[in-house]
Formats: structure tokens, sequence, C-alpha cells
């Protein structure tokens, strides 16, 4: 009883009183001391404006309350400018997942302290004492296998202890060191994620792994949140509009992106923008969240979204370019896409089949760079010409590249045919390639061609692209073939064809299609398609994507307010571009920096590749030999080519090839680069990807900070444990392999771990941390001075400290200070002498580089095709110097290459004297005269830093930006692009100013739209300002005509299936449990902070309080399992232990399992292997797909984040079967 407990204040019904009331009340007598608990607990002694820093929106506005020190509790702030008239507010933003996270602050999973893997602890500690220097003593270990082994056997067993942060640095520093020394620089790897989230906290430790001449992992492709498609078509990484402008749209298509629950701040648009008569369309397979929302709902079967986006494009092209042709359609799609581009058709045996880009070399024009001059035909002169804006005009005579409607020879005013129907010589059978199941693998159809005579005599049949693509999606132009009607099942991508793949009603596609186009007519190209991470973690993403966005550029719907495509998957527009990238990369010190596309990366460091079970000849087109079965080897060819990066590169450290160069007899850099490919001729010296089990190519530290890799994004999760880090693994099966390798050498498999040294740097004692060498406490978001920024909206926040980081910890800036403090002092008491570094740099975009391969041809040196030139037909070389005595000195100023060489983004410059004046005023000078550094601006702390890329960055210092668009004038020709940000000049906002509220940035050419005095959207630059699109004819790319793309079937896009490749490659004894195959699933997490945090106390009480596998609800009953039942969920690559939550709304054939789910929290043992149950990449493994490899070839050319091989893990099968007892291996 309460009065029993002496709570006199409490009366309850029978103490006293009215005996007849009722016994639901409660009543208080007595003072009311009682309620200064409740009062306590909203009371603050100030309030701080902050962001948190998740791979998500990002950029809401949060106060944080704090009493006595103590962060208490968050809320919404509310301080973003107003919008428009006629537009919703911004605000309020936020969602409850926001407002659980400073749980964390005090959480039992908080990091409090530095900690060593005991073993390690025990050995270096030892060491330490017997050797002079800290050098000598870390050498004892790493020299001695043994002792290596001692500790990564023990990685993720436990046994971390406490450590000085002096200790655990000079350890660090030692590792680094010791690595650079003995095996290259290159072999020292950082790896972190989305620094738009928290820009300077990515940027410190980029900053200090490039010093050191390591290589940073890449992370958009690797999270497969990168859409290759957007460099295929446009040359842009990913340019989308901010949500607002979702309320702009007229017609808005949901396609694979929930937004609702991956957008929950911005969701409000799309639902606000029906109350104006806007339809919304959900595609999806399930019912997920935004299908609650939408107006109509197609759900095509898992995986098969390019045949119903084949369909529609079918009576898009049918309907409104052959039946009623529209001339806003038409007009567009001759200014602004390769449509009226012509191509050769290559006779084969009986047809013709689609070939490369007609060039001025081919017609013997003489122009600058002829093989990058590509022609359309002329309807005024009645002849071929060049038009302004193609790759020949960006890297030759740059005062043509723009799309105003000229022959860029004569300057005279063009019209270009988008048809040879009327004007053909010739109708010919072309034939395509058919990858479904359904149909023959190859198909022919009538396409109009005329005849042209080359400089050599051969007459040659040509096309345009419009005729290829009305070809082949078989469009009845009067030529003998083509679909009779939508209902025409026997002619390929017709509405009635898609039905059988997608189960969709052709009724229900004609008419989501025909309200697409009408409406895109009605409103000038507002119809909208966003779209995400549902189609965009296939291995055929790229094809997906392509399909889907033929629409918007069919309907003229890209570059238009309200129109277009809108990707979102990740948080990927850092706006301060220049500044951070300079700061990030460390170049304002040194060129070129190390950046690796992390997938790549992983297939080998993981020895993915041993069991990679693809054959190319499944995949590739029926029309092509593929040059290789085995995907590694395209991948060492992208690295012999130059195509990709590949770090390690040589088999040999670049410091041992100077110096047998130099005793060879070179005396400077040109006769190292001769050495170096004489040997790389004659196998002397190789490329590590060839041979990447040898342990002197081996990655041997890998720093991983702002990321979860082994709880969140590692695909192929038990491979890493396996390979990479030498411990415990739940690997299932023996490897496999469906082809053998010519490329690479296949040794007996190494699984006492690659790595040396795995550091993590969290506030949460997650997976990863579990796993590593050394953990380092960092700063929450709460307690760290930095900036955020997001696709969803223009402006720039800051992370303000609320409190000072909490026990020992430190923020992300701080911590790489004192490690690269360390590095110096190490390099200082070892007396280690400057080392020589050979970088090899991949073919680049936005740079002379894309056009150093004509015409898309593979031409393979090492097979004796071309000769290597460095640049040309192989990685550029450059010759570098470091001396890490001095890297401290260098980490904290603001290096002179800025002040000398000014800054750059997308290919073109500009001087920047002033403004790097105005930083060192602003932030003040280093005073130490025995710094390299001396009376150079300080970037010390976090705070000048961050002032340092702000007033270096166009987006937010407004004389900067008119410099920039300045010098895109010179380079375009054009005379009208500064005007977007004149009368801005003195906008000059620091972080101060952020945090007084959100800063909207200015308008620059690092991005392609403009968000002056209008909602930001991408590639107007484009469509209203002439610019051309970053691609080799300077438009919208519909045909991708490199050898490559022809290979595998994919120069126009096309329906691909999903690979299907059975879950296990070995028998298995049957013990009578009914199990069932399902497609595996990892979308993002409805009860975490998006795909980062789910093991808050908060969340996870709303939900199973675990790991938890969605399951169709006759799928679950089929294997005998209830709701909440335990399942394992296996493959030849892991296994999973899990309990089930059955539902209606997923489809049958499919299984759900959250993104980023740890296996530290209620996670039993696996019957099948005995060990603890895998996280949801545990049954998951990567496959690199070659078309993504291409490099020096226009917009197939590499960039950081920009192109390249992605972590792709939707094309998975696992085998469920019921848990009948559950094991905690607690025993």
């Amino acid at each position: 009883m309460a009065n029993e407990r002496g709570l006199s204040h409490i009366r309850r019904t029978g103490d006293s009183g009215d005996s007849k009331r009722s016994k639901h009340q409660v009543e208080r007598e007595g003072k009311r001391e009682w309620e200064g608990m409740y009062r306590g607990r909203w009371a603050h002694d100030k309030v701080v404006r902050s962001t948190h820093g998740v791979n998500y929106t990002g950029s809401c506005s949060w106060c944080i309350y704090v009493k006595n020190g103590i962060v208490t509790w968050e809320n919404q702030a509310h301080d973003y400018p107003e919008t428009d008239e006629g537009m919703p507010e911004f605000e309020p933003r936020g969602c409850p997942r926001g407002a659980s996270f400073s749980w964390y602050l005090y959480s039992p999973l908080r990091i409090k302290h530095p900690y060593l893997r005991a073993e390690l602890a025990q050995m270096w500690r030892e060491a330490r004492k017997k050797y002079p220097t800290a050098y000598e003593a870390w050498a004892s270990i790493a020299g001695d296998p043994a002792k290596m082994r001692r500790y990564k056997k023990a990685r993720g067993m436990g046994g971390l202890v406490r450590a000085t942060w002096e200790e655990a640095a000079e350890i660090v520093a030692c590792s680094e060191l010791y690595t650079a020394y003995t095996y290259g620089p290159d072999r020292n790897i950082g790896f972190s994620v989305i620094p738009a989230m928290s820009q300077l906290s990515y940027a410190a430790g980029a900053r200090f792994n490039n010093l050191m001449g390591g290589a940073q992992l890449s992370f958009y492709d690797w999270y497969a949140d990168l859409p290759p498609a957007s460099p295929q078509i446009w040359g842009e990484q990913t340019d989308v509009p901010e949500s607002s402008d979702w309320y702009n749209a007229g017609y808005l298509i949901m396609w694979g992106s929930n937004v609702p629950q991956t957008r929950t701040p911005d969701a409000h648009f799309m639902t606000e923008v029906r109350y104006k008569g806007t339809k919304v369309v959900a595609v999806s397979p399930d019912y997920a969240e935004n299908v609650e929302f939408a107006d109509a709902w197609l759900a095509p079967r898992v995986g098969t979204d390019s045949a119903l986006a084949m369909a529609m494009g079918h009576v898009i092209l049918n309907e409104y370019y052959v039946q009623h042709p529209e001339p806003f359609f038409l007009d567009y799609a001759k200014r602004f896409t390769d449509m009226p581009f012509v191509i050769f058709l290559d006779k084969r045996d009986g047809y013709f089949e689609p070939g490369h880009f007609v060039t001025g070399t081919d017609l013997g024009r003489d122009v600058q760079n002829p093989d990058f001059a590509y022609l359309v035909y002329d309807a005024k002169s009645q002849s071929y010409v060049i038009p302004n804006g193609t790759m020949s005009n960006r890297w030759g005579d740059q005062s043509k590249w723009n799309l105003k409607m000229e022959d860029s020879v004569t300057g005279a005013a063009i019209d270009p045919e988008l048809s040879f129907l009327d004007s053909r010589d010739d109708v010919v059978d072309v034939a395509f390639p058919y990858f479904g199941d359904d149909a023959g693998s190859v198909f022919t159809h009538k396409l109009p061609v005329r005849k042209i005579v080359l400089p050599d005599g051969t007459e040659r049949c040509i096309a345009t692209v419009h005729d290829l693509l009305l070809s082949q999606y078989g469009i009845d132009r009067g030529l003998g073939d083509g679909a009779e009607d939508y209902d025409d099942e026997t002619c390929l991508f017709t509405p009635a064809w898609q039905e059988r793949i997608t189960g969709v009603d052709p009724k229900l596609v004609i008419t989501t299609a025909r309200e697409f186009a009408d409406n895109s007519l009605r409103t000038n190209g507002r119809s909208m398609i966003i779209m995400g991470a549902g189609i965009n973690h296939w291995y055929h993403a790229d094809d997906i994507y392509r399909t889907v966005l033929n629409l918007v550029l069919f309907c003229a719907t890209e570059g238009r307010n309200g129109g277009g495509w809108a990707h979102y998957v990740g948080q990927e527009k850092l706006r301060p571009a220049e500044g951070w990238a300079t700061v990030m990369t460390a170049t304002d010190w040194q060129k070129p920096p190390r950046l690796q596309n992390g997938t790549s990366f992983f297939y080998f460091a993981t020895d993915q590749w041993r069991s990679d079970e693809i054959d190319t000849k499944d995949l590739t087109s029926p029309l092509h030999e593929p040059r290789y079965r085995f995907s590694g080897d395209y991948n060492v060819l992208a690295a012999r080519l130059g195509w990709l990066p590949a770090y390690p590169t040589f088999n040999q450290p670049g410091a041992r090839i100077v110096a047998d160069a130099k005793a060879a007899g070179a005396t400077d850099d040109e006769g190292i680069k001769k050495y170096l490919i004489d040997g790389l001729k004659d196998k002397s010296i190789d490329f590590a990807y060839a041979d990447p089990d040898a342990p002197e190519n081996f990655p041997r530290n890998l720093i991983v900070w702002r990321a979860n890799l082994l709880g969140s994004s590692a695909k192929g999760n038990e491979y890493f444990f396996k390979y990479l880090l030498g411990t415990e693994d739940c690997v299932f099966e023996p490897e496999f392999r469906a082809a053998e390798p010519e490329e690479i050498k296949v040794r007996p498999e190494y699984t006492d771990g690659k790595l040396d040294l795995l550091v993590t740097l969290d506030f949460r004692m997650a997976t990863t941390a579990l796993y590593s060498d050394v953990v380092l406490p960092t700063a929450t978001w709460y307690e760290k001075t930095d900036i955020s920024s997001t696709d969803m909206h223009p402006f720039i926040h800051p992370f303000s400290p609320a409190v000072e980081p909490g026990w020992e910890s430190k923020t992300d800036w701080d911590i790489f200070r004192t490690l690269a403090q360390a590095v110096t002092n190490v390099a200082r008491e070892a007396d280690l002498p400057p080392l020589d570094d050979i970088v090899a740099v991949p073919l680049g975009h936005d740079s002379a580089a894309e056009i150093a391969q004509p015409g898309g041809v593979v031409r393979d040196w090492a097979r004796g095709e071309c000769e290597p030139v460095p640049g040309k037909t192989m990685p550029g070389l450059v010759h570098v110097v470091r001396d890490y005595k001095v890297t401290y000195d260098k980490w904290i100023a603001f290096g002179p290459n800025v002040r000398d060489g000014g800054m750059a983004i997308k290919g073109f410059s500009w001087d920047e004297k002033e403004e790097y004046d105005l930083i060192g005023r602003h932030n003040g000078l280093i005073k130490d005269e025995s710094l390299i550094s001396y009376g150079l601006p300080s970037i010390y702390d976090a705070e000048q830093a961050v002032d340092a890329v702000l007033l270096s960055s166009s987006t937010s210092n407004g004389s900067v930006a008119v410099k920039s668009f300045e010098a895109l004038e010179k380079m375009s020709g054009l005379d009208n692009l500064a005007d977007l940000a004149r009368g801005r000049e003195d906008y000059k906002f620091t972080y101060r100013d952020c945090q007084t509220r959100p800063q909207e940035i200015i308008t620059t050419p690092a991005f392609t739209g403009s968000n002056t005095n209008r909602r930001f959207t991408p590639f107007t630059l484009s469509i209203e300002e002439k610019l051309p699109f970053r691609t080799l004819t300077g438009r919208q790319a519909f045909y991708l005509d490199h050898e490559m793309m022809r290979e595998w079937g994919e120069s126009l896009s096309t329906y691909k299936p999903i690979l299907d490749y059975k879950p296990l490659k070995m028998p298995h004894a049957d013990d009578g449990k009914p199990t069932i195959v399902l497609k595996f699933l990892t979308p993002h997490n409805k009860w975490s902070t998006h795909s980062m945090y789910f093991d808050n106390q908060q969340l996870l009480t709303l939900f199973r309080g675990g790991q938890t596998v969605l399951m169709n609800e006759e799928d679950a009953s089929a294997i005998g399992c209830d709701d909440n039942d335990w399942i394992e969920a296996y493959n030849r690559n892991g296994v999973v232990a899990a309990r089930i939550a059955t539902t209606a709304r997923i489809p049958r054939g499919s299984v759900f399992m959250y993104h980023a789910q740890d296996r530290h929290i209620n996670v039993p043992g696996s019957q099948l292997t005995g060990t603890r149950g895998s996280s949801h990449n545990g049954p998951t493994h990567i496959h690199v797909k070659p078309t993504h490899m291409i490099g020096g070839y226009g917009q197939l050319s590499y960039g950081f984040n920009y192109y390249g091989t992605t972590g792709n893990q939707r094309d998975i099968l696992v085998v469920v079967r019921k848990m009948e007892e559950v094991d905690w291996l607690e025993d």
C-alpha cells in the first residue's frame, strides 16, 4: 500500500472519506514538494542549438537542454528561414528517432576511455621497455608472425583493456610508419562515410590519412547508394532537387523510395502536395509506408522494375513521339539529349549491331580532339556537323563548349534531325540482346539508316540514337515490325509483355505512363520521380535506373522545377565542396591524394574474389564474347589501364622502386617512370591486385571513424572476419568460384588476418569497435564543433558543443591532431628519413584524362595492344617525397598551395589569394617558428578549420561564387553565368553565423542547379543557361558506346533480371526440417536512428529488442513458424539467427532484414555453425560489375564517390528454417 511506504500524500478509496467515490481516482494531501522531481526534469541551465550527424536527410534543428553540465533532453528547434508564399515551411523537422539520441551520451554502450586489445597491450608494454624507440618496439611485434597471430585471433572475443591517449596514439603512429617504410604508405587505409553529415570530422581523418600517403576509401559506391546511372547519363555524381521542390510537382511517382520512413522530416512536402491536386503514385513490391499516402500503387515483383519502366517507355514513345509527336518533347530531345547524334551500325552475319558514335576522326574533320567530336545531321545545311558542346570542345576550343544550337566549326545555326525515317537510304535489321528467360537471347527490329562514304572509300550504315531507341522499344513505325498494340505479348517491352514478368496490370501501366506524360505537357515538365534504395541496391541498379530515367528524359522533365529525377539514398550534398575537399585531401600541402573506390578494395582485401559465384558468360551480351569469365580479372585490367585506382598499387613499395631506378641510372622523375614501366612490361614489377594474397600486398592498417563498418556496411561480413581480421567466422561453405581467374594468382587460403591493426573511433561500443585492436573514444554530436549539409535543402548547419566531450573522449578533429603529433614524435625519435613514394593516379573525370582512350576501345598494353603511356593507356605516375617529421606541422595549418595555385572544381580553377589572406586574418597564423607551417593560416582547432572551409568555398563566400562562375564562363563561351551569384559578393558566412540560424548557400557551379529566387533543382544551368552536361556529347546520354557497355549489352538501357544464384553450392545432409528459399533484402531500418544506430534503448523497446527478420505470413507458415519464432536464414556466406515478425505487408518469396542491426544484442548461436549468428550482412557477398570499372572515356571515368564498383547486396537468396531451440552460448 502507498501509505504503508510512507507516502502520506496519496489517499486511496477505503482510507477515509466518501466510500462511494470512484475507485479510479487518486487523491493527494499535504505539501507539494513531490512536484520538484517533475519540475527539475525540465529545468535547464542553457539551451544549445545543434543537429544530428546521421546518414539521413540530416540538418534538423535541435535544441539541446543542459543542466549541471549534463544533457537532459532535446527538442526540435524552429529557426529555418521562412519559405516563399504558397510554399509549406521547412519545419517542424525531426522525428522520434532523433529525439532519442541523447540517450547515447550516458548509455552503457558509451566508450569512455582509449582501449587496446589485451594481448597487444601486454606485448607492446613489454617491447616498449625493451627497445630504445617506439618504432623499434613496434617492429619487434610486427615482424614476428607468432606475436601478430596471438592478438589477431582474439579479435571480437572481448578482452579490451584501458590505455592512455599517449600509449594508444603511439601504437597507431608506429604501425602506420612501420608499414610505410616496410611495405609502402598505400598499405595504410582510412574508411569513413557520408562526409556531409559531419564534414569536419570526416576531413580530420582523411587529412591525416592523405598526409601519411595512405588510401582513403570511398563510401557512396560501397554503400550502393551511388546510382551509377547518374554518371552514365549526366556526367554528374548525384544532383537532385531539394525536398521542397516536390511541392512544385504536378505528378509525383515514388519508385523504390519509402519517403515517410527514410526521409521523415521532409515527407510532409509529399503529403501536402496532394492537397494541390497532384497525383502521387507508389511503385513498391511491398505495402510500404509510402504506399499509404499514394493515389495509385504499382506493385511489381521484387527486382523487376526495369521491365515495368521499359513498358511505360514503350507507351510514351509510341503515343508522344510517333503517333502524335509532341513538339515540347521533341525539341527537348533535340537540344538536351543525344537522340540526334549518329552512330555506326556494325555488319554481322545477317544483321547489324549498334556500334560507336560517328566522330570527326571517322569523317576526316580537321578539328581539335577529333576522336571526341561527335556528329548530328543538320536539316538546315543538309550535312553532318559537329555541334557545340561535345567533349572535343571541353578540352579544345572551349569557347564552343556550350549548348547553343550552332555548328562548332562555322558558328552557323543548326537544326539537328532526330530521325532518318523520311530521309532513309535503307531499312536494316538491327539486333539487340535480351536477358530474360521468357524469350530468345537476341531479337531484331527494323531500323531506318542512311549511308555515308568514309575518307577511305568505305560505305557504312549509320542511324540516330532516336531511331535506335524506337526500334529497341518495339515501336511500329510502318517498317513492317513492332508491336501491333499494347496487348501484343510477343513483342518485347509492351505493357502485355511486362505483366508476365512484373505481375502489374497492363492497364495501370498504360494509365500511369500517359498521366506522367500528359502532366508534363500541361505543366511544362513538372512530372517527378523520387527514386531510392529499393531499386538502387541491385547488381544491375544502373540498368534499372536508366530505364526509369528514360521516362523523365522522354517527357522533357529534367532541369525543371517540380520535375525530373529525385534520388535520395544517403546524405550526399556536401555544400562547401571546394574548401572541404582541399582540407580533406591535404592538397593544400601536397598532391596527389590516394582516393580509392571502396568496393574493389574490400573485394580483394577480404578475399571475396576467392568465392565469386559469377561467370560473366551468363550476364554478358549474347552478341559478344566476354573478355574474361571471372569478374575480378576485369578489376585487374581496370587497375592496369588506369580506369580505377588500385591501392595497394604495386607489389613493391615506391621507395624500393625509386631506389632501384636510381641504382639503374635514373636521374630524374622521367627516368624513374621509365624504370617502373619497363618493370611492369617484363613482370619484375606487377600490380598488387594480381596477387592479393601475397603478404607484401596486404593492407596493413585500417582506421575507421564515423562508421560501423562491421555492423553496417560490410557486404560479405563473415569474409571480413575470416580473411581480413583472421578471427572466428561463420562462413558456411568452403570457397567456390564459377570461373577461374586469368589475371589473379590463386594461393592457398590465408586466414591469419591481413590487417596488422584495426583502429576504430566511436562513441559507442558497436561491432567494429569490439573487433578492433585500438579503440579511441570520440565525441558525440552534442559535444563537437562541426557543420552539416544535405541534399534535402540548401542550408549549412552547425554542430554546437552543448557539453564538453564526456570522460576521456575527444572530438574527431582533436583525435587526428593527436595522431599527427604522435607520428611526428615517433618519426623524430627514430630519425626516420624522408620517404620516396610513387602514386598511381587513375584517369579522372573532369580532367583531360577523360579523353585518354578514344572510342571506348579497350587496348591492353600488357597484351601488346598498345604501349604503356602514363596518363593515357595506364595510370598517371607521380613521384612524391614524404617527410613524416613534419606531419603535425602540416596538419594544423592551411597549406600554401591554395595561395599559390588557387582553387578548382569540375575541371576549372580560379585564384584565391584574397580569400587565403582573409582566412589568415580571421583565424590567426601559426606562431611557432620551429614549424614549417610558421606564418600560415591556423586550422589547429575545429572552428578555425570550419571557417577555412567556408571562406574558401563558393557556396558560402559570394566573391568566390562569382569568381568560379567567371572562370566557368571563360571555359564555356557563355557570358550569363556569374549573374546567378552577383549581388552576394559580400555574403561570407562563418561557423558563428551558422550557429545563429541555418545559412542558405549561394548558387555556384559546384552544383548543376540554381537556388537564386527559386527552390533548388538540378541541371537548370544546362537547360536554362546552356552549359553542357559533362558527357561525351555534352547532352544527356541514352547511348553508351564504350566497348565494355556493348559487351555487357547495356549500350541502351534494357530489362535485366536480378541475379538468382543458388544459396548453397555444396550438398548438405537433410535433417528433415522444412525449409524455404527466399530473396534476402536489407532495407533501411525503421527502428533505428536511420541506418546507423539500432542499439538505442528507446528504439529497441519500440520493436522486438534485437535482430529481427520480417517474413510474409504464408512463407512463415510453410516452415511451421509463427510470429516471434526464431529462425536461421543462411546461405554459403553466413548464417543469421533472429526472431521473425510475420506480416502481410511483405510479398511472398522475400524476407526483409533491416539494415545495421548489430550482432551484440540478443543474437543467439547458430545450430548450423555452432558460432553466434551473423549480422544482416552475414548472407551477403560482394558482386563487382565490370561496367562500373570503365575509365578514361568521357563521363565513364573515375571520380572519388562518382563512378566505380558498388557494394550491391540485394541479389541474394537464403534458405530459411525454424530454430527448435535457442542456444545463447553462455555455457
